[in-house]
């Protein structure tokens, strides 16, 4: 590298670090929606349908972002948002973002927050192709609730068996590359952090749960 060099790459490096190989995960948009009910403030949640991939589980409208459709991930959320609930954009007012959620499945999950200006809930045009249901909580029962708290193991795995063929399948060859024995097996057991509200009928957690809780956590 010579001097020259040197100086556009000190052109090119921010004050702050940022996250590097987003493009090898998924990129996902969330809203996290309010709504105001009776003067207080509600989350929207959605309940999936059970067809769909994470059938049956709660969440805030979103999805993965499309580079065709989106300029960017806030884009993704308000355009999921309006596809799922059918919400004219235009009573839709971002308030801003709450930040990104590194998720233990190799997600990458941009967080925003908005409210929806709508007299009733019932004026949704709810997508029942992908949401079995909409409902609300309260935001203060949140602000009052210490969720659950589990733990999972996340670890490597270098290879699987095919079900189909009973065969090993070799991702990562670690004895071709001279690598030390231990990566031919599962390495790594990285304690991953599960939260859980019980909300009356409705069990939110995973994501949604991690979003509502950092949310409080500024509030």
């Amino acid at each position: 590298m010579k001097r020259e060099q040197l100086k556009l790459l000190q052109r090119k490096l921010s004050d702050q670090p940022s996250l590097l190989g987003r493009e090898d995960h998924i990129n996902t948009g969330v809203l996290i929606l309010l709504a105001l009910i009776n003067n207080e403030y509600h989350f929207v949640l959605e309940e999936r349908q059970w067809e769909i991939r994470q059938g049956g589980e709660i969440c805030f409208p979103g999805g993965v972002f499309d580079p065709e459709q989106d300029s960017d991930t806030r884009q993704t959320a308000v355009r999921e948002t309006v596809e799922e609930l059918g919400i004219p954009e235009e009573q839709l007012e971002l308030i801003g973002a709450l930040g990104t959620l590194y998720t233990s499945m190799g997600a990458i999950v941009d967080a925003y927050v908005g409210v929806c200006h709508l007299e009733e809930l019932n004026e949704l045009q709810i997508n029942h192709s992908e949401v079995r249901s909409v409902f609300t909580i309260p935001v203060s029962r949140f602000m009052n609730t210490e969720p659950e708290e589990y733990r999972a193991i996340v670890r490597v795995h270098p290879s699987y068996i095919d079900e189909s063929t009973g065969q090993e399948r070799i991702l990562f060859p670690s004895k071709e590359l001279g690598l030390p024995d231990r990566y031919s097996r599962p390495w790594g057991s990285r304690s991953h952090r599960i939260l859980v509200y019980h909300m009356g009928s409705k069990t939110v957690w995973g994501i949604t749960a991690r979003l509502i809780y950092e949310l409080i956590k500024k509030m």
